[in-house]
């Protein structure tokens, strides 16, 4: 990333991390429970203050919600929770794609508008669904790395967190396909999916696992935070000759990013974290107040943040993208780890 896209990224990361919205008092009275998917995510962290900053900034009120673990059953238990204490509605990020949709719609039903970022339940689950990235683009990005990082050719592995994670199994749906249609990923091997249930020490195992299963491993794709922060500790502790990339935080991935031997992972992704929080806590504010349903081509205005148009996405049903994903690698690491 040149010198002069990375002050254009951080010049507007932080802009969409002030709030300034242009229509003040837009969520006055409003109640929002932001269901995470577990407690201890730095990435939900991020875009939840942003959350809570845009809907204070705008009159209204969140309740951060935390379940026990980073399970369907857990959120379930925080959904059921939340249903009867009259909240507007609920902003979540799901566990699994189907399990959570009757809590869900009965949620909808009792009047509770649903709304969900980074990781979506099934279309019958929600009304809006705010994607930091288009799933083929994060796709295209991490594959063309794995490419990259792996010279081309030779054994790789992928890192995920649960097996019912709704973003991670689109991402690496879109991954596989993209490898599949193109020549120029035909000496690439996917040797194995491996979860690590986005809890450090699970992480930390499996990737210790797939370097005892697969000696000439190059290349590990952690598409998740957590994951890709445990990885990187892992084979650059063991000064291992298999290289990583995928999904993570700057400020977490900073002593592991480097193109030379000594560190881990050449560069990785992200998105705007702060703009991801913001965009969610505007269209979870225009679903309340009757602005937009979720349907297709409704547009509505995000405060500073411009304008937006409602999507068809790859489930069939509708969402509302972000951006493009962003690389971090050694010239822009120490500035963007300074942000997140």
């Amino acid at each position: 990333m040149n010198k002069k896209l990375v002050s254009a990224v951080l010049c507007g990361t932080m802009i969409l991390g002030s709030v300034s919205p242009v229509f003040a008092g837009t969520a006055d009275g409003m109640k929002i429970a932001l269901v995470a998917k577990s407690a201890g995510n730095a990435f939900f962290e991020i875009a939840a203050d942003a959350f809570e900053e845009t809907v204070t900034a705008e009159g209204g009120t969140v309740e951060k919600v935390y379940p026990e673990a980073a399970t369907a059953d857990a959120q379930i238990k925080a959904l059921d929770n939340l249903i009867s204490q009259d909240f507007d509605a609920i902003c979540i990020s799901a566990n699994d794609v189907n399990a959570l949709q009757a809590k869900l719609e009965e949620a909808m039903d009792e009047g509770i508008k649903v709304s969900c970022f980074d990781s979506a339940p099934n279309k019958d689950s929600r009304q809006v669904f705010v994607n930091q990235a288009g799933t083929v683009a994060v796709g295209q990005a991490l594959m063309d790395a794995v490419l990259d990082i792996a010279g081309g050719e030779g054994q790789w592995a992928i890192l995920s967190a649960t097996s019912q994670a709704a973003n991670q199994n689109a991402w690496i749906d879109a991954m596989k396909k993209i490898m599949e249609e193109d020549e120029k990923y035909s000496k690439l091997e996917l040797v194995e999916v491996a979860y690590g249930d986005d809890e450090p020490q699970k992480s930390t195992d499996q990737t210790a696992a797939l370097l005892e299963k697969y000696p000439d491993l190059k290349v590990i794709c952690a598409p998740t935070t957590v994951g890709i922060a445990a990885a990187a500790k892992y084979l650059q502790d063991n000064e291992s000759a298999c290289k990583l990339t995928g999904l993570g935080l700057p400020s977490e991935m900073i002593e592991y990013t480097g193109a030379d031997d000594a560190h881990s992972c050449p560069y990785f992704y992200l998105w705007d974290m702060v703009g991801l929080g913001n965009l969610s806590a505007y269209s979870t504010i225009a679903l309340i107040s009757g602005d937009i349903t979720g349907a297709l081509d409704e547009t509505f205005t995000a405060g500073d943040m411009g304008e937006y148009t409602i999507t068809e996405a790859d489930d069939g049903g509708t969402e509302i993208v972000l951006g493009l994903p962003l690389q971090f690698n050694s010239d822009n690491i120490e500035e963007m780890a300074k942000l997140y």
